[in-house]
């Protein structure tokens, strides 16, 4: 007998899964999403640098970055 290829299997369980903002017990709109994102993904960043990652750590900088002149512009929007 063979076994089947191996690998990483999910499983189907009908439930959708939390947000992590529901995780933490949040309402969750866009705001929260943008900051929660930058947040995460400076730490990933940190962690790519850590692991001399160039590449991915470019990458996830300009996520970093994006995120973070999102909350600016929204942060400006709402002053006027």
């Amino acid at each position: 007998m063979s076994k089947a290829a191996g690998g990483r299997k999910r499983k189907a369980s009908g439930k959708k899964p939390e947000s992590p903002t529901e995780e933490r017990g949040e309402e969750g709109g866009p705001d929260e999403a943008v900051a929660f994102i930058a947040e995460t993904v400076a730490e990933l960043v940190k962690l790519a640098e850590r692991h001399r990652l160039e590449v991915l750590s470019h990458l996830l900088g300009m996520a970093q970055l994006e995120a973070e002149e999102r909350l600016r512009t929204r942060s400006k929007r709402k002053l006027s």
